[in-house]
């Protein structure tokens, strides 16, 4: 584990909607959401797509494992990951995780069990030997994980609702906000104001302003919107996050190219980057 006043997010799934492995997806990625970050000696996970398979063998090492687990939404490319995360099989380890979309109608616990529920999985979330809590908020809250550790949370412009988060720790600050779509004018006022003077803005980037015409309506946003928001908001550097599926890397190279002449800095995730506010 680490220690210190580390401050930290390591990339382990970057892209949208399904995973896409392959020779065409070797340098960015193809495993869906799911990011570490480390507050010093603290575990935060935020999205349990594809890629937080690779995080639980990493974790092995570190055992036992106690992280709170945050979900933007219960869409399943960013949670079906969560049944092959091995830490959830191991006893000792203490995992909580966290959505504010779902209530009064769902519980977290509830669409959890539904989606390993025969006959579409062929074991229950019992089978879990690990210490697991399933936790329901109202979006809008501030959580306090640990102490020093604040996550600030923001309603997302998403079908079936989403979460945006913004963990601070040591005077430093993370946004990850993905699974969103911009308003056809102005800004998103709760994305502005939870991206106000951020160190590292994680931003949905799935299409670009020439091609969003097409996709109004499905829930996602631009790289392009992202830098508006991150100037407007004050905010110090944008990753462009949750790649189309059908972007492969020399497409995501020519937007990271495109993207850093207009807002010097940016970059874009790619699986196993690790990035420090």
């Amino acid at each position: 584990m680490s220690d210190g006043n580390q401050f930290s997010v390591q990339f382990w799934g970057v892209r949208g909607s399904v995973a896409v492995p392959g020779p065409k997806t070797v340098r960015y990625g193809g495993n869906t959401s799911c990011l570490e970050v480390r507050c010093g000696e603290h575990l935060i996970i935020l999205d349990a797509g594809t890629g937080i398979r690779d995080l639980g063998y990493k974790l092995l090492p570190e055992l036992p494992v106690n992280t709170n687990i945050y979900i933007t939404h219960t869409h399943f490319d960013h949670i079906c990951g969560l049944p092959f995360f091995v830490p959830l099989f191991i006893p000792g380890n203490k995992i909580t995780m966290w959505a504010g979309h779902l209530q009064p109608e769902y519980t977290l616990k509830q669409v959890l069990t539904e989606m390993m529920m025969a006959p579409l999985f062929p074991v229950p979330p019992e089978i879990f030997q690990a210490d697991v809590d399933y936790k329901d908020f109202t979006v809008g809250d501030v959580l306090e994980p640990h102490p020093g550790v604040m996550v600030r949370t923001a309603k997302l412009n998403h079908p079936n609702q989403a979460t945006g988060y913004r963990i601070e720790y040591e005077g430093k600050s993370i946004c990850y906000i993905t699974d969103t779509e911009h308003p056809e004018f102005g800004r998103d006022l709760n994305i502005l104001e939870l991206l106000q003077g951020a160190d590292l803005v994680v931003y949905d980037s799935m299409y670009t302003d020439g091609t969003y015409e097409n996709f109004k309506g499905f829930g996602h946003s631009t790289w392009e919107e992202g830098v508006r928001l991150v100037e407007a908001a004050g905010a110090k550097k944008l990753v462009i996050f949750h790649h189309d599926p059908t972007h492969d890397d020399d497409k995501m190279d020519a937007i990271g190219e495109e993207a850093a002449k207009v807002l010097p800095g940016t970059v874009v995730a790619k699986e196993g980057m690790i990035l420090s506010p």
